[in-house]
């Protein structure tokens, strides 16, 4: 029984592409849409390019092209003559971005969509190789054989240790493969970078740290986890998890105070200022290069944001209601304060912060599981955020395919799962279609809708961690 068990196995094997094919499609994939986008936006109204990808290309023909009216505010960039990004209004990202788009102008104007669409590749093939070299052999080797046990490492088999081994490594590189093709072939994916969106400059960024915390590189890790804060401020929340899982390592003693030392030593402090140096020197190079609007636009905008345009979290709508040009801001100022404090743009970071801060206090206490902590702390920081947009779910979507193989979850409830994930946005959307392009009042309507949105990621949330296996 076994050995046919071996021999279907490798005969299912033989039906999984290699992963080099996968590379070649979605590679293929997304210069074809890039070539279409061209074509597409010469000829239709409605453009398939994002425009936050003009955004980006008018900020990095500012830089190119400094002039009396546009020059950098910082006293270094003023003496180098440096352009100034924040001159494109409504450009509220990283000058570096701006920098690394400076091909669009002299090179060719999709050049920045080929380098969003090469981070996708190049975060797939981490992707894979985390999933080859790290997550799935660890899954062999502990004591719950999630997908190998009784079928190819049982002391039964009547194969040779060698055709084991053979079996299991091909069995470990194809499921590797199928799972890095959950985000290589994502349509979502591939859609939003081929669009122009910078997403995938982040997401490159966070999952190589994870990569290098995985494998043990903590200083690395430390490195890049401050290049991606500085790039976009929500990965800070990641440094709790890896305080955890680092600290986790040299568990020392029980109670509050064994916990006390494992927050607080000697290699926490290391990573800790390690990643708030490359943090605060790049924050410092940029100021000094781009002064006030630097800090401002990239930062502190988005403290204070008050965007009343629609999207997935019920609090544009209070957002909406308390904008000053809105006809009823007026009698809500004139509240109390504790209410006033309520509806304020500030309060949603209450909720946000506790719960993904907890989230890496809570479960980042190992090694093996930070791909789950930092996916919870992921999801529940964009389902309560006060802005949440559909490229915001890319945030947590990268850690899935990492995530499945620690998953024992029934097929019939994986199937609900996407259903209720898929159907609050299709809700929604059919709300705010009638919105935007119908011109109707369905305000509260809406807000209802954005309220099932929240209820039903919570519970596909809670329906994941449940079924989460250490």
């Amino acid at each position: 029984m076994v050995a046919t068990s071996t021999v279907d196995i490798r005969k299912l094997i033989a039906f999984v592409p290699s992963f080099n094919a996968i590379l070649l499609v979605s590679s293929l994939l997304r210069v074809a849409l890039i070539l279409y986008s061209e074509w597409h936006d010469a000829h239709s109204v409605v453009k398939y390019t994002d425009v936050d990808y003009r955004v980006f290309s008018d900020a990095a023909r500012f830089l190119l092209v400094p002039s009396e009216a546009n020059l950098a505010q910082g006293p270094l960039g003023r003496w180098l003559g440096l352009g100034n990004p924040y001159t494109r209004a409504t450009y509220r990202y990283t000058p570096l971005l701006a920098v690394l788009l400076t091909p669009n102008e002299w090179l060719h104007p999709s050049f920045g969509k080929y380098l969003f669409a090469g981070c996708d590749i190049l975060a797939g093939i981490i992707i894979y190789k985390l999933l080859e070299t790290t997550i799935l052999p660890r899954l062999l080797d502990g004591p719950r054989n999630l997908s190998f046990k009784g079928e190819v490492f049982s002391k039964a088999d009547t194969g040779t240790r060698e055709e084991e081994q053979t079996v299991a490594s091909q069995r470990v590189q194809r499921q590797a493969t199928v799972l890095a093709a959950v985000h290589l072939l994502n349509p979502m994916v591939f859609t939003i970078s081929t669009r122009g969106s910078s997403e995938a400059v982040l997401l490159l960024f966070v999952l190589t740290t994870l990569y290098c915390a995985l494998n043990g590189q903590w200083d690395a890790a430390a490195v890049i986890l401050g290049l991606s804060t500085h790039w976009k401020i929500y990965p800070f929340v990641y440094g709790i998890a890896c305080l955890g899982a680092l600290g986790g390592e040299t568990m020392d003693g029980e109670g509050w105070r064994g916990y006390l030392k494992t927050t607080i030593n000697q290699r926490t402090i290391r990573f800790t200022l390690l990643s708030a140096a490359v943090f605060t020197a790049l924050g410092a190079g940029m100021y000094m290069l781009w002064g006030y609007p630097f800090l401002y636009e990239s930062y502190l905008y988005h403290l204070h944001r008050v965007d009343h345009r629609h999207n997935f979290s019920p609090y544009f709508y209070p957002i909406y209601l308390t904008y000053p040009h809105s006809p009823v801001a007026p009698t809500l100022h004139n509240l109390p304060l504790w209410r006033r404090l309520i509806l304020s743009p500030l309060a949603s970071f209450v909720p946000q912060m506790v719960l993904s801060l907890g989230a890496g206090l809570l479960f980042g206490r190992r090694k093996e599981d930070l791909t789950f902590a930092w996916f919870v702390q992921t999801a529940v920081f964009v389902v309560f955020n006060k802005v949440c947009t559909s490229q915001y779910f890319l945030w947590y979507l990268l850690f899935v395919p990492l995530l499945c193989p620690r998953l024992s979850i029934p097929p019939r409830r994986v199937a609900l799962c996407l259903l209720v994930w898929i159907g609050t946005q299709a809700l929604w959307l059919s709300e705010a279609y009638k919105l935007e392009f119908l011109g109707e009042n369905v305000f509260p309507g809406l807000w209802a809708r954005s309220l099932v949105y929240v209820i039903g990621n919570c519970w596909v949330l809670a329906e994941i961690m449940s079924c989460y296996t250490k």
